[in-house]
């Protein structure tokens, strides 16, 4: 499309964070910029403070003048958004230009040196661990990320002169299938968003219809032990990449646990890059870690760059994320919404605090997904010594019959769990008397924890 005529962009589904990163690089690049998003958030009320205008009641006359001229306003949205939305609707009907998100970033990678990260879980932390390594060398980057990241308390990340981009490359709806990448990342490809794909085969063929889109003269960077086969043109050369596994072309060695933090060093074809010290717990973030070093050091970044800089990454809000860490009460706060990251996520908690007992407070989100892996989301949840379980947050879904939280709770074979409702939360929690308290979920379960942290401090 021909950028050249447009003088403002108007987001529906502001709010969310991939969108709010391009109305954040759009306002920067100085477009005038606006949008709607069902409720204000943390991340909202950021943005308009910095001068972007958001309403929050789907009405048409709530649109300002400045966005209402076909020729000069773009307008994106989100799938998640419903085809029955009222100002989407307006905007389609009167025949302005109307993108997804997916089509813009697309256009992006097209124009520059796309590094995007996809799988169903992992991603967002891995994509902004590799932001912060290219940031912080000679290399620089360009980053529309899926989380906030605690180094740069933003999104969005600009640079000047550099060619690369990072992104996160996402499977709902089949939109990283929109991307061009020159690196592609590809972490895991558990079965997830069934209400698109019908079955697991459908999930496994878009990733590899994902890793052929990389541009000739580029790399295809995926975990060791996907089971796929990725058919890529003899111009891209494919690595891969492992916490500890000796056949991958990228692994850990000698993994240390040093005062609550891991240290690696990582193989790679020619030579060790030694005394790699992760700056966030958890071994989870371990794996994560070599597969974003691996990604640095294929563009470029010198091993003293990454030796340097890793230990400074404070990670991304929400994951992983420790609101309160004392002797007596350790609370994190983690993202985690699939049953694999759930599993990862108490493993690793568990492998830091080995005496002391775990409780967990989990949100499912949608209702197609506890449809889908009830079980599995019960036997995830099944590592933790005590349950908490809140009702389902429906996001952008209608209720399914018969479909609820009770489903996960009646298979959770754990000796303490409660179903309960979020006034019933803190009080349900101070009962309890929780040592490791893990807070769980990608609804809208952080303004919850915000309140349990404020009680618990």
């Amino acid at each position: 499309m021909d950028f050249s005529k447009i003088k403002s962009v108007y987001f529906i589904g502001i709010g969310g964070i991939g969108m709010s990163a391009l109305a954040r690089y759009f306002k920067a690049m100085g477009y005038a910029v606006s949008g709607y998003d069902r409720s204000p958030t943390l991340l909202t009320g950021e943005m308009e403070k910095e001068g972007i205008q958001i309403c929050f009641e789907d009405k048409v006359e709530l649109i300002t003048t400045d966005f209402k001229n076909q020729v000069s306003t773009l307008i994106v949205y989100t799938p998640a958004v419903s085809s029955k939305h009222l100002q989407l609707s307006y905007f389609k009907e009167s025949l302005f230009a109307v993108k997804k998100r997916s089509e813009v970033l697309g256009l992006l990678t097209y124009q520059k040196k796309g590094i995007c990260v996809a799988g169903t879980h992992g991603k967002t932390t891995v994509s902004t661990m590799i932001a912060y390594l290219l940031k912080e060398s000679a290399v620089d980057c360009s980053a529309f990320l899926g989380g906030v990241s605690q180094n740069y308390k933003t999104n969005l990340l600009l640079a000047e002169a550099s060619d690369y981009v990072v992104l996160e490359a996402d499977e709902y709806d089949r939109s990283f299938l929109r991307l061009k990448p020159y690196l592609a990342l590809i972490t895991s490809t558990d079965a997830d968003h069934l209400d698109i794909y019908g079955d697991d085969s459908h999930v496994k063929e878009s990733f590899c219809e994902f890793a052929a889109l990389v541009k000739p003269g580029g790399i295809l960077l995926s975990k060791q032990g996907i089971d796929l086969t990725f058919k890529v043109s003899d111009e891209v050369k494919h690595w891969h990449y492992s916490l500890d596994n000796s056949s991958a072309d990228f692994y850990a060695e000698n993994l240390q646990l040093l005062d609550g933090l891991y240290q690696f060093d990582l193989h790679t074809p020619q030579r060790l890059i030694k005394n790699i010290k992760v700056g966030i717990p958890g071994l989870v973030n371990v794996e994560n870690a070599v597969g974003a070093c691996t990604a640095a050091h294929l563009v470029g970044v010198a091993d003293e760059e990454i030796r340097a800089s890793l230990p400074q990454f404070k990670g991304v809000r929400r994951r992983f994320d420790y609101r309160i860490k004392r002797n007596d009460l350790v609370l994190i706060d983690d993202y985690a919404h699939h049953p694999e990251e759930i599993k990862a996520t108490v493993k690793s908690v568990r492998a830091l605090y080995p005496n002391k007992k775990l409780t967990g407070v989990f949100q499912p989100h949608l209702f197609s997904r506890t449809n889908d892996f009830h079980r599995e989301f019960a036997q995830s949840l099944g590592l933790l010594d005590e349950l908490i379980l809140l009702d389902i947050y429906p996001a952008r879904e209608e209720p399914i019959p018969g479909v609820n939280a009770q489903m996960i709770l009646n298979l959770a074979q754990l000796p303490v769990k409660i179903l309960s409702t979020k006034k019933e939360l803190i009080n349900n929690i101070k009962q309890l008397k929780p040592e490791v308290l893990l807070m769980m979920g990608a609804g809208d379960i952080d303004k919850e924890i915000d309140k349990v942290v404020e009680e618990l401090k």
